[in-house]
């Protein structure tokens, strides 16, 4: 089989990440030919002209063909970056897109690339998401836009938008798992040292990440490590040692920072990673508990039952059921 073309929009103003981020995940992407490792992918940059294109960071880009090339595409990415903004490059490209549509396969935009992918009809009526920071003005702008403000990533048919940045990458690494399931996924994110694969329902701004960002505590900043640690020992007297505080103190300092005890805090978080692990991994229930810091499997199942409303092989079922569209 040959690679899938994935063809990259370029202009003078574009995110530098918004496009390479997603390129480097494509490029990792190597699958099992007839006993050989071949690449998953091959990827065009196309600029608006045959020169090479600077982004809104400085760094310059060389496309490798203009829009004039006719290609095979499989799928479009349309990178975000204040570029696409500007009236002219935005009609240009939206023409371009509305053109050549129907016969790409698929059609994503990453963060403000929404622009031009919505300038062209095309999106009327569907779901979407782009950079909280920009949801309003998108919205406004376009009002027959289903959104969705939270998401990293939504899919719409053969229409994909996604978040900010980092979720092009979150983005990217979903359409890899769609063309060639879940280990070459996976084994492209670990090529690329990324943390977690993200799905796309995950919200755009963590709870810890907002009680950092507004809280004045200098405590704040240990949610991100509870975050990273689960399995560890995070009851009071473990969190206050790493403080170096009392327990009685740091339960107070901890209140004021982040709004709820540390025990709450910490189930929270356990709670959420255990749900996003149901749903993208077959790992025994048994284990998946450990691996997020439960002491037993009962207490476990308990807690996620209480808060979700069902117990994890249910919710696991029910997640399975829906399906790839459905999830997104």
């Amino acid at each position: 089989m040959k690679p899938r073309r994935i063809a990259f929009l370029a202009f003078d103003g574009v995110n530098a990440l918004d496009l390479t981020g997603p390129s480097e995940v494509f490029a990792s992407a190597l699958v099992e030919s007839g006993g050989a490792t071949r690449p998953g992918y091959a990827i065009s940059i196309l600029g608006l002209k045959g020169r090479e294109v600077r982004s809104e960071s400085g760094v310059l880009l060389k496309p490798h063909q203009s829009l004039s090339a006719r290609l095979d595409i499989d799928t479009l990415i349309v990178p975000g970056g204040r570029g696409l903004r500007v009236p002219s490059v935005n009609a240009r490209v939206a023409k371009w897109i509305r053109e050549r549509a129907p016969k790409i396969r698929r059609i994503a935009s990453v963060c403000t690339g929404i622009y031009g992918l919505a300038a062209t009809g095309l999106l009327e009526g569907r779901r979407v998401t782009t950079h909280w920071r920009f949801v309003r003005d998108v919205t406004e702008k376009f009002p027959g836009l289903r959104m969705e403000p939270n998401a990293l990533h939504v899919r719409d048919g053969s229409f994909y938008t996604s978040a900010g940045v980092t979720a092009g990458i979150d983005l990217a690494l979903a359409l890899v798992e769609e063309d060639y399931g879940p280990e070459v996924a996976l084994r492209a994110a670990r090529e690329l040292v990324v943390y977690l694969k993200r799905s796309g329902g995950q919200e755009q701004y963590s709870e810890p990440l907002r009680f950092q960002v507004e809280a004045t505590e200098p405590i704040a900043a240990l949610g991100a490590w509870i975050r990273s640690h689960l399995r560890h020992d995070l009851s009071v007297e473990a969190l206050a040692r790493r403080a170096s505080l009392c327990p009685r103190q740091f339960s107070r300092r901890f209140q004021r920072a982040f709004r709820q005890t540390p025990a709450a805090f910490v189930e929270d978080l356990r709670l959420g990673e255990a749900r996003e692990r149901l749903a993208a991994s077959t790992t025994p229930i048994e284990s998946l508990a450990a691996s997020v810091g439960f002491s037993n499997p009962d207490s476990f199942r308990r807690a996620f039952e209480r808060r979700y409303g069902l117990p994890p092989t249910a919710y696991r079922k029910r997640f399975a059921a829906r399906g790839p569209e459905a999830s997104t």
